[in-house]
């Protein structure tokens, strides 16, 4: 299988990668910072699976442009994509009324529309092999989180747009499903997540913890492959039971 993911650097996209090649898939990444230590990702890389094809990108998902050319190059160098999934995300926390338009746009532009950007890239190889899976990573923001206006309208937005690929393109063999990770050991979340945040938290999830990034890495690459090929428009919780918890 040759996977395309989206922030593949560090976090949930990088461990994703890391075990994706373990399991014998090739992979192309993308970084948006052009200090990340590129080398060093795929010194690791050769390390653990030195039969694998493993290229990273520089890419900023939010300009559409930039998003075609590295799509190109992704197949000049790879040929063919079956499984795309969607991680690069970024925050910027505010109140609603103090946030900026500049905040607002650059959440939105880059978790919701370059997601849509990249898919759409990729639909037309989708089509041609009559077969694809997308995966996309929303949040267990979408449902509303204060002081995250634009993150949560993000990965909410993220839904309706999977599910509506899912319907259009599903009799093409093609699949769109939604990963929505809880908190997890991120440098995102260790970044962000306060203390009082971290201990409500583990004091209602029913996992008591935040999660391990293997846990929701085995659900991506489920869903990304074809043992998942009927698995079609569906939004898969993985936060340790704390979206229903009293």
């Amino acid at each position: 299988m040759k996977i395309f993911i989206t922030g593949g650097s560090r976090g949930i996209g990088y461990k994703t990668m890391m075990m994706a090649l373990e399991r014998g898939h090739d992979v192309a990444f993308t970084y948006n910072n052009p200090d990340t230590d590129v080398k060093k990702i795929l010194d690791e890389a050769k390390r653990i699976a030195p039969n694998q094809m493993c290229k990273g990108y520089q890419l900023n998902v939010k300009y559409n442009d930039k998003v075609v050319e590295v799509v190109d190059a992704v197949l000049d160098d790879f040929e063919s994509i079956d499984t795309v999934i969607n991680n690069a995300g970024i925050n910027r926390n505010n109140l609603a009324f103090s946030m900026t338009d500049e905040e607002w746009d650059d959440v939105i532009g880059t978790n919701l529309s370059g997601t849509f950007y990249v898919m759409r890239a990729f639909l037309p190889v989708f089509l041609s092999n009559r077969k694809g899976r997308f995966v996309n990573l929303s949040s267990i923001a979408k449902d509303g989180l204060s002081g995250q206006a634009n993150y949560a309208a993000s990965k909410s937005g993220l839904i309706g747009l999977s599910r509506t690929i899912a319907k259009e393109y599903g009799q093409k063999g093609i699949t769109c499903n939604v990963i929505a990770p809880g908190m997890f050991e991120t440098d995102m979340v260790k970044e962000n997540l306060s203390d009082t945040l971290r201990g409500f938290w583990v004091q209602h999830c029913p996992a008591k913890r935040l999660g391990h990034l293997e846990e929701v890495a085995e659900v991506i690459l489920f869903v990304g492959s074809d043992a998942a090929s009927y698995v079609n428009g569906q939004t898969i919780e993985v936060n340790g039971g704390l979206d229903w918890a009293d």
